[in-house]
C-alpha cells in the first residue's frame, strides 16, 4: 500500500503542473484550480489504490479536477460573480487570445514569472504551480518560515489577481526580453540546489532535478528556442559532476574531482544540445546567447580526460565573448582563472584584483588561491578568512579552511 502510494504521489506531482495549468485557463482562478488539484489528488489515492492506476492518469486528475471545480463554483453560485462563473463553463463564446504557443504550461509559467512579481515571488509560484512543491517544501528549499512562504505565495497571486496579469504567452515580438526572465528564476532555483546558499545541506538535489525537469518542459514546449536549449545544456553539465562534488563533507573542486564518476549519460546529452546550439549559430549567423556560451563553458571542461587536457585558450574565448554579451565582473572573476591557466597566477591577480566584488565569497576564494600559488602565504591567509566568513555553505567552508591550513606558516624570504 505505501508503494502504491508513493507512485501515486509521483505521478501526481509529475502531473501537477499541467492539471493546474488546465484549470487556470478554463476557470481564470490560480486558487479554485490549486483546490480542485489538491481534491483530484484525495480521489486518486483512495480510487487508484483499490483499482488501479488508469491508462491516462493525467487526463483522469485533469477531468476529476475540473468536475470538483465546477461543483464548488456552482455550490457557491448565489454570489453574483460566482454565478457568472459558472455560467461561463457552458459559454461557447472564444476566450481572450491565450499567446503564440498553445500550451497551459507555458502560459503559466509567463503568468509565474512575469516581471510585475518580485523575484522571490517568482521562483516561489514556479516551484507552487508547476513543479507541484507545497508550501513546506518550498519553505524548506529558501530556509524560511512555512508562514513566510505562504504570505508570500498568497500575496503574488493576489497582485496577478488585482494587477489583472495576463495568463497568456507574450507576442513574438515580446516572447525574448520575457524568456530571459523565465530562464533566470529555473537557473536560480537550480544554482541553490547545486550549492546551497545557507542550511546544513551543501547540495539539494531535489531542487537541481526541478530546475531541470522544468527547463525540459520548457524545450518541448519552445523547442526552437536556443536560449532554453543552451540552459537545459548548462545544467546537465553541471548536474553531472554532481556526485563527485562534495567528498568527506568537503566541496571538491573542479580539477580536484574524480572524472570517472561524472554522470556521463548527462555529459553525451549535454555535449548533443550544446553541438545543436553551435549547428543552429552557424546556420543563422546568430550570436549564442550567455546560456548557450555557459554550456559551451562546461563542455570544455567536461569533454577533457584530466583536469591538464583542459582548452583554457578555448574557456578564455569563450568568457571574453560572454564578457562582450553580458559584462559584469563574475564574468571577469571566472575569465581571470582561466587566465591563470594561460598566463600565470600574476597576471589574473591584477585581473581580480580590478574587480569590486568585495561581498562576493568566490572572489576572495580566487584570490586567496592565487595569492597561495604566488607564495604569498600571508595575504592568501587573510584572503581565505574572508571567504570562509562570506559563506555558509557547510562544504564550502570546510574546504577552504582546509586549504587555509595547509599554508606555510610564514612568508618566505
Amino acid at each position: 500500500m505505501s508503494d502504491a502510494h508513493a507512485a501515486i504521489e509521483r505521478i501526481y506531482r509529475e502531473e501537477y503542473g499541467r492539471v493546474v495549468a488546465s484549470l487556470v485557463r478554463r476557470f481564470g482562478d490560480i486558487d479554485i484550480a490549486e483546490e480542485a488539484a489538491g481534491e483530484a489528488l484525495l480521489v486518486a489515492l483512495e480510487r487508484w489504490q483499490r483499482d488501479g492506476v488508469p491508462p491516462n492518469p493525467g487526463g483522469w486528475l485533469t477531468t476529476t479536477a475540473a468536475n470538483r471545480a465546477i461543483d464548488r463554483i456552482r455550490r457557491e453560485s448565489h454570489r453574483d460573480a460566482k454565478h457568472q462563473a459558472a455560467l461561463m463553463i457552458e459559454d461557447d463564446t472564444p476566450h481572450e487570445p491565450t499567446g503564440i504557443v498553445e500550451d497551459d504550461r507555458l502560459r503559466l509559467i509567463f503568468t509565474c514569472c512575469h516581471p510585475a512579481l518580485v523575484p522571490e515571488a517568482r521562483v516561489a509560484l514556479t516551484l507552487r504551480l508547476l513543479g507541484g512543491l507545497t508550501v513546506p517544501e518550498i519553505a524548506q528549499a529558501f530556509l524560511v518560515p512555512e508562514t513566510t512562504m505562504a504570505q508570500r505565495i498568497t500575496r503574488a497571486k493576489k497582485k496577478i489577481k488585482a494587477a489583472h496579469i495576463p495568463y497568456r504567452v507574450p507576442e513574438a515580438d515580446d516572447l525574448t526580453a520575457r524568456l530571459s526572465g523565465v530562464l533566470a528564476v529555473i537557473y536560480l532555483v537550480f544554482n541553490e540546489g547545486y550549492l546551497s546558499s545557507s542550511g546544513d545541506a551543501a547540495i539539494r538535489e531535489d531542487l537541481t532535478a526541478e530546475a531541470i525537469r522544468l527547463a525540459r518542459i520548457l524545450r518541448t514546449l519552445l523547442p526552437e528556442e536556443p536560449e532554453v536549449v543552451g540552459l537545459l545544456a548548462l545544467m546537465l553539465l553541471t548536474e553531472a559532476r554532481r556526485p563527485v562534488r562534495v567528498a568527506g563533507g568537503e566541496l571538491v573542486p573542479l580539477h580536484e574531482q574524480d572524472r570517472g564518476g561524472w554522470d556521463r549519460a548527462l555529459i553525451a546529452e549535454g555535449h548533443r544540445l550544446v553541438r545543436a546550439c553551435l549547428a543552429r549559430a552557424a546556420q543563422t549567423g546568430e550570436r549564442p546567447g550567455q546560456y548557450q556560451l555557459l554550456a559551451a563553458i562546461n563542455a570544455v571542461h567536461t569533454d577533457a580526460p584530466t583536469s591538464a587536457d583542459t582548452q583554457w585558450d578555448q574557456i578564455a574565448e569563450l568568457y571574453r565573448q560572454l564578457y562582450a554579451l553580458a559584462p559584469s565582473p563574475v564574468v571577469a572573476l571566472n575569465r581571470a582563472v582561466a587566465v591563470a591557466e594561460l598566463d600565470g597566477p600574476e597576471v589574473a591577480l591584477a585581473e581580480v584584483d580590478r574587480l569590486s566584488l568585495q561581498g562576493y565569497h568566490a572572489w576572495h576564494a580566487t584570490r586567496a588561491d592565487l595569492l597561495r600559488r604566488l607564495g604569498r602565504s600571508g595575504e592568501a591567509r587573510a584572503a581565505y578568512d574572508a571567504a570562509i566568513a562570506a559563506t555558509d555553505n557547510p562544504a564550502e567552508r570546510a574546504y577552504l579552511s582546509r586549504r587555509r591550513g595547509s599554508l606555510a606558516p610564514t612568508e618566505p624570504a
